[in-house]
């Protein structure tokens, strides 16, 4: 016996909740939430993979809209490089670039 009149004995008897129970309410929430985290991950993933492969397009474009000045200076033609021709590289890339030669030369 202790001073406050009880047996420590008694602690041991009462019936603690020790997670054994897990129902199916519990499991199926956690599969819920498990699920809700995969969406958010991937709705966060693919704008990053369209974004990067924009700016390596743009870039891939970009060189070669100044490389094609720079040759372009000894056979007599150039390329302006300008918001509207790096929008075009940007989302096409190189093929981008062979359609602003095209257009340049036929109009």
């Amino acid at each position: 016996m202790n001073i406050y009149g009880t047996s420590p004995l008694l602690y041991n008897r009462v019936n603690f909740n020790r997670g054994d129970d897990m129902n199916f309410e519990v499991i199926l929430a956690y599969a819920f939430g498990l699920l809700i985290l995969y969406i958010i991950g991937m709705l966060l993933v693919v704008p990053l993979k369209w974004i990067g492969k924009l700016i390596i397009n743009g870039i891939l474009g970009g060189v070669a809209l100044f490389l094609i000045n720079i040759i372009g200076k000894f056979v007599g033609f150039s390329i302006a490089i300008n918001p509207v021709n790096a929008v075009i590289t940007g989302i096409l890339g190189l093929p981008g670039v062979a359609l602003i030669l095209i257009l340049q030369k036929v109009l």
